[in-house]
């Protein structure tokens, strides 16, 4: 006999076993009738009465199968089972469901993993997420609230009046970011594309054409080594604003954040790497005065090289000087940030898209924000000159030359973009599944990630 292929009308377990807890024990709602459907996580035989604990996305409910109204429960463990029954409690008092009828949906064919322990293999719950899904309710929770916190940023954006636009994640040139990307050829066109690593030049391009408040929250990729905080496919949230600049982006940052943790786990303090943060309170900083105060900043390259040498520093792999003063940051500096900080007017040689800044034409405007040693967002007022923009893109094109293969690699059809007259605007880009690990304490990427890309097995 074929099993069914449908199950319609189904109530949620969690909305169910809210009706149950206000029964008394042993009592039973023979005038309310309820469908549930998921799967058997338990089985307990006392003779005319079979228990089973059932479960779905929203939680989990004993039925109480009497023989007399199943009949034999013919199933197993990990079945995927329909009934039909009245909410109840046992005599203990534990929140039930009386079944009148159940059905087999979907028979499991392989065995379930230890269902007391679950998957005690940190390596298989990544390889098999379905299975660590299937038998860890707390895994599932942090996955809805995963999805609870994207639907708030979409939410807060939505509701600042910005507009959610879709941009190529296949391009002619790959830009908005320092890094290596993945190439990939067109049978079509007979040339190599690129998978975007921002949104970033295609969403000023927005700009231009006059849309003035925009956002993607997208799928990026880098073709780099893997940590605790980086994978080669990532999410992303960048936004870019007309007639705002990277002060007002800041602001706008702390209230994004602010309004995800709280819609997410019902305040903003949370536990990221050892230490206790508050997502409303933020310390701000300035780059030179951070590196100033650990005596490593200096603009001489020979210079900032000894002192990073002197200090115990590996400067081997270091090419120029934006290199060294990146590597000086992030030992000295960013590693010590715990709790939620802005770093802000950076070296104009490590921001090709910033304006610089008032008071010293060295500086941009540029901030990242951190938490726990952690960079999860960067932001700029962004250049708006369209020949400033073609000087920084051959500078960066120096900096390639000296041997940083993730430098800039410019983009003339960008220029021509801005040529035609860029508001000023100020942009941010936050890493998603960063922003996750911190509010949901959560202490590398995979954890946040429900198909992390990992190495194969032999």
């Amino acid at each position: 006999m074929s099993l069914p292929k449908r199950f319609p009308d189904r109530d949620d377990v969690a909305s169910v076993r809210a009706e149950a807890e206000g029964l008394e024990a042993g009592a039973t709602d023979d005038a309310t009738k309820r469908r549930l459907a998921g799967r058997v996580m338990a089985r307990r035989d006392m003779g005319k009465l079979v228990f089973l604990d059932l479960v779905d996305r929203s939680g989990r409910i004993q039925l109480i199968c009497p023989a007399d109204r199943t009949g034999e429960v013919d199933l197993h463990l990990g079945d995927v089972v329909g009934v039909t029954g009245s909410p109840a409690q046992s005599r203990r008092g534990e929140p039930s469901l009386q079944v009148d009828k159940l059905e087999v949906l979907a028979r499991i064919r392989a065995p379930l993993p230890d269902t007391f322990h679950g998957i005690e293999d940190v390596e298989l719950r990544y390889r098999k997420r379905y299975l660590d899904l299937l038998m860890s309710e707390e895994s599932r929770e942090e996955t809805i609230k995963r999805a609870r916190m994207v639907s708030a940023i979409r939410a807060y954006l939505d509701g600042e009046g910005f507009l959610e636009v879709e941009t190529p994640i296949l391009q002619p040139r790959y830009g908005g970011g320092f890094a290596e990307p993945f190439v990939t050829e067109s049978n079509e066109l007979e040339d190599n594309l690129y998978l975007r690593i921002a949104d970033e030049l295609y969403l000023k391009r927005l700009i231009v054409g006059g849309l003035e408040k925009v956002y993607e929250l997208s799928k990026d990729f880098r073709n780099e080594s893997t940590s605790y905080k980086h994978s080669p496919e990532f999410t992303q949230v960048e936004w870019y604003e007309a007639y705002a600049d990277y002060k007002d982006t800041a602001a706008r940052l702390k209230q994004l954040v602010q309004h995800a943790a709280e819609k997410t786990i019902g305040g903003t303090k949370t536990t990221f790497r050892g230490h206790d943060v508050d997502l409303s309170q933020w310390q701000e900083i300035r780059f030179v005065e951070a590196l100033d105060a650990h005596g490593v900043w200096t603009r001489d390259e020979a210079e900032l090289r000894a002192k990073l040498t002197e200090a115990g520093v590996d400067v081997s792999g270091d090419r120029s000087w934006a290199q060294l003063a990146d590597h000086a940051y992030s030992h000295f500096v960013e590693s010590e940030l715990t709790q939620p900080s802005i770093v802000y007017d950076w070296p104009i040689e490590m921001s090709p898209f910033a304006r610089t800044t008032d008071g010293d034409d060295t500086l941009v405007e540029r901030f990242e924000a951190v938490v726990s040693g952690m960079e999860f967002a960067n932001a700029f007022s962004e250049l708006n000159d369209s020949e400033e923009q073609a000087r920084r893109f051959a500078m960066q094109k120096s900096e390639r030359e000296a041997g940083d293969a993730e430098a800039e690699p410019g983009d003339p059809d960008y220029v021509e973009a801005m040529s035609y007259g860029m508001a000023p605007n100020g942009g941010c880009g936050v890493g998603i599944d960063r922003l996750a690990m911190v509010v949901l304490g959560k202490d590398t990427i995979r954890d946040v990630m429900l198909f992390p890309t990992l190495r194969a097995r032999d």
